[in-house]
């Protein structure tokens, strides 16, 4: 019971904030301090920053700037990362509000889109800005969820887009994790923005409990109430280094077959450890992180053949419901392709795999059920992290190395945070568990650095594009525009950091002159002297570099010579020897990359560096159409020809000698000099030297650090400058103005914009038909997840074939422009995806399709949606026309089967 005193106060603070007491009243739990200060500072009138923990509730300040836009006669327009993460917000809105009063944008889906309340993707938003759409009339609030997504390499320019173009009478709600510099981004958006509020929420709602698994054990990663690490963890660690180091003692007396990866004294827990565990422990629902599409399918076959079954009767019962209303519209044919019996008896006892390789049908199943409670298990990889809300009592992280796409790395405090954040549901769970499994070589010291550090920095990956540039001068010209990018976030970073490279030069401006009173020398300008000495060595390096460079240069006019077909030896690296080229490459802007089969059947896209010396083709061989460098009986014939046509031909090329060459008679003149100035003769003229020679590398590093000031101030408006420059090159731009051809890129966004744009222009797509202009427009969205390993693009029809070859040469000329003013956007067509576009588009079955394309079948169906959104950019782009026509026919032969599906959650 509170005091007279506290009910006076929260009376006043009631009277002050009354739209916070409302929503307050909405609630049946009381509201934690910081979403109490944001909702104040959002009812002032002040934008607000919120960075929390996963789980912690900072949603809510979102939910309170829908409420007080409604109750204030404005519209809310809330932003997400994620299309599963937009349609889950439209359900919760739609039952708090009612259906006619909210409304999803998110290119599948248009719903209701001028309701007060919209929820959209980010892009949509950034789209309207630009459009100046009349939905962003009345807008009050626009509410940034995952803003720290503006990190993202790919997508992140979007959200400052957004941020810097959205009208300042629009106030920001702008909701992060926790990262380490939020008081960095805080103020920027005071900057940009106006007033605008930092809060920020270290405590996590739920405690978080880490452990380790080892076997069917079950360890605290801390000692009980301490921070050190568990001493049976460490002990048990350095039991294993201790047998490591005597298995390698006693291996090097008797070589044996085998690597030398670390061993562990110690069991792995495997799946059926980790569930039953976990059971007995009452830690479930659990989410188990695999870092791999293959290990989650692997994971529940394991786990439906240990016959494990998590749920009761009445929860299967409920579950096969759900799962048979939800996937009735599949076609029955496709059912057994897409592996739906599997699933539904999986997810029937309680276990499931999440992944982007499933179809998205199947993944909403496993997120509503497992929300509900009746999924008890979700083997699932990291983009579930990055998504919708799906908390789980405990989660358990398979392994702290993962695969990028090029190499094993470790995960990062701010990954293992984001992925253990999930545990621990608010209003459920008293407590919340992070397990990690044993494995040979853990370092239980390190783990607890992972728990231990909460935040990573949020650094921007803004640059401007050129949709961006013609969209801007559009609507304010190039030097407002300009004006406008150096407000960007990356340009705010630059700028701080060169307050600090400034303070850093003046340092070194001191020291390099008190360097130069200790070379003082009697018998003459010691500077001079050492400058000459310097001048000396820089002439004798140059000649050695110039020749390896001429080595260089020859090895890679090689490259350029080569053909399918040719067979060389590779006269380096670790595929080097006897190779029959599949793929020349000679296209790539960073150097040929030939991709070879080399004698021994390993098909691998080489690089520059295998390749020191000059490479010639030794003889030709065919190589078979059917040739598939992904499957192992194919390799192996194609390396067996090698061996037995090419076997002899094993002599590598004579490597180059440096031949007695004349000196230069610039070396010879300084030398002369430098034996006759006065200082060679001073005694102490190596001591002066080394004094000399601190002063010339303090000198190098200070001119490096100047120009790294030169560099970063204004570094976006430089960079718009030459994005600008190419516009103007194409006659896209005149001055301030947008040409007719440029307003054909306003309406095109992707990182293929121009290369969209310049197809429209030479009319690269006319007389296609529909299945065929599909088939061609892929070479836009799709890229191969295994870009080296990938085979040679196959084509339907000669007009697809040639209308591919066009948009090829277009991005050639284009690349060579972008090169000539230091521009790199533009991503070379990856035609990979074409035939199965045009089979799909024929009508041909999913199985058959899949099995072409060689894809899961949530890869097939996001690939598609992909090359849809792109699709009708382009019939809007087009104008009237026969290309319009054909780009709308062909979205509805896309838009068929399993594709033509797009749920919003209910």
């Amino acid at each position: 019971m509170s005091t007279p005193a506290e009910q006076y106060a929260r009376f006043r603070k009631d009277q002050k904030h009354p739209h916070v007491a409302a929503f307050r009243d909405l609630y049946p739990f009381g509201l934690d301090d910081f979403q109490v200060r944001a909702c104040e500072a959002l009812e002032d009138g002040h934008g607000v920053l919120v960075a929390a923990p996963t789980g912690s509730g900072k949603t809510l300040v979102g939910e309170f700037a829908v409420h007080l836009s409604l109750a204030t006669g404005r519209k809310c327009f809330y932003t997400t990362p994620i299309k599963a993460l937009s349609n889950q917000k439209f359900s919760d809105f739609a039952d708090r509000y009612g259906p006619e009063n909210v409304g999803l944008l998110t290119g599948d889906n248009t719903i209701n889109g001028e309701a007060p309340i919209v929820v959209m993707t980010t892009e949509v938003l950034r789209n309207m800005i630009y459009a100046g759409s009349s939905t962003l009339n009345n807008l009050g609030h626009v509410v940034m969820d995952e803003v720290h997504y503006l990190a993202d390499r790919f997508r992140g320019a979007v959200w400052e887009e957004v941020i810097i173009g959205l009208p300042p009478s629009v106030s920001i709600v702008s909701l992060s994790a926790t990262v380490s510099n939020v008081e960095e981004f805080g103020a920027w958006l005071h900057e940009v923005r106006g007033a605008t509020e930092t809060i920020v929420e270290e405590r996590r709602p739920v405690p978080l409990h880490q452990h380790v698994l080892v076997g069917r054990k079950m360890f605290d990663l801390f000692e009980p109430n301490s921070t050190e690490v568990n001493h049976t963890l460490e002990q048990m660690a350095r039991d294993d280094a201790q047998w490591n180091r005597a298995f390698a003692k006693n291996r090097s007396r008797r070589p044996a077959k085998g690597g030398k990866r670390p061993r562990s004294r110690h069991r792995t827990p495997d799946r059926i450890d980790i569930v039953l565990k976990l059971e007995s422990e009452g830690m479930l629902p659990a989410i188990v992180f695999i870092f791999s599409r293959a290990g989650c399918a692997a994971a529940v076959e394991q786990c439906l053949a240990a016959r494990l079954i998590l749920t009761t009767q009445e929860e299967r019962e409920a579950i096969h419901e759900h799962v048979d209303a939800a996937c009735a519209h599949l076609p029955d044919d496709d059912l057994a392709v897409l592996g739906f019996h599997e699933f539904r008896e999986g997810i029937g006892r309680g276990i499931a795999a999440h992944h982007a390789g499933m179809l998205p049908t199947f993944k909403e199943c496993v997120e509503d059920l497992f929300s509900a409670g009746l999924v008890k298990v979700v083997f699932a990889t990291e983009t579930l992290a990055l998504g919708i809300n799906m908390p789980a009592r405990s989660v358990v992280v398979d392994r702290l190395t993962k695969w990028n796409g090029e190499n094993h790395v470790d995960v990062t405090p701010g990954e293992y945070t984001q992925l253990t954040g999930r545990a621990g549901r608010r209003g459920i769970d008293v407590e919340g568990h992070g397990v990690v499994l044993w494995q040979p070589g853990l370092d239980a010291r390190h783990v607890a650095g992972l728990a231990s550090t909460r935040t990573y920095p949020l650094n921007s990956s803004f640059r401007p594009s050129y949709n961006m540039a013609v969209n801007l001068v559009h609507q304010v010209g190039r030097e407002r525009a300009r004006e406008l990018l150096e407000q960007s976030f990356a340009q705010f970073q630059a700028d701080r950091a060169v307050v600090g490279l400034a303070r850093k030069v003046r340092k070194a401006d001191e020291a390099i002159e008190g360097y130069r009173e200790s070379v003082h020398c009697e018998l003459g300008d010691f500077m001079e002297y050492m400058r000459l000495r310097r001048r000396l060595s820089d002439l004798e390096s140059a000649g050695s570099k110039s020749r390896r460079a001429a080595k260089r240069e020859e090895a890679l006019e090689s490259l350029t010579r080569l053909k399918r077909g040719d067979v060389i030896n590779v006269p380096a690296g670790k595929f080097s020897g006897l190779a029959v080229v599949l793929d020349p490459d000679t296209g790539n802007r960073e150097g040929p990359r030939p991709m070879v089969l080399t004698a021994n059947r390993h098909a691998r896209r080489l690089a520059v560096v295998d390749f020191p010396t000059p490479v010639d083709s030794l003889m030709q061989m065919r190589i078979p159409k059917s040739f598939n460098p992904r499957d192992a009986q194919s390799r192996r014939d194609l390396a067996s020809s090698l061996r037995n046509r090419a076997g002899h031909l094993t002599e590598y090329p004579t490597a180059y000698r440096d031949g007695p060459t004349a000196e230069d008679p610039r070396i010879t003149e300084l030398r002369r000099e430098l034996r006759d100035h006065p200082c060679h003769a001073c005694p102490d003229r190596e001591s002066h030297a080394r004094w000399a020679e601190r002063a010339f590398k303090l000198e190098r590093e200070t001119d490096s650090m100047r120009r790294r000031v030169e560099q970063r101030t204004n570094t976006v408006a430089r960079q718009f400058d030459r994005v600008c420059e190419v516009l103007d090159t194409l006659g896209y731009l005149d001055g301030d103005e947008v040409t007719p051809e440029g307003r054909h890129l306003q309406r095109i966004y992707g990182e293929s914009d121009l290369v969209v744009s310049e197809s429209l222009r030479h009319d690269v797509w006319g007389g296609l038909s529909p299945s065929e202009f599909a088939a061609v427009a892929s070479g836009l969205t799709y890229e191969a997840r295994n870009s080296d390993e990938a085979p040679p693009a196959r084509f339907p029809t000669k007009a697809v074939a040639q209308a591919a070859e066009s948009m090829g040469l277009l991005w050639l000329q284009l690349d060579q422009l972008e090169r000539d003013h230091r521009l790199s956007f533009l991503r070379k067509p990856d035609f990979g995806f074409a035939y199965a576009v045009w089979m799909w588009c024929e009508g041909t079955s999913l199985d058959l399709v899949l099995g072409s394309a060689d894809m899961a079948a949530g890869d097939f169906v996001r690939a598609m949606k992909q090359l849809i959104d792109t699709v009708a950019q382009i019939a809007d782009a087009a104008g009237a026309g026969p290309l319009r026509d054909t780009a709308r026919a062909a979205l509805d032969e896309l838009r068929t089967g399993v594709v033509a599906y797009s749920s919003v959650t209910s």
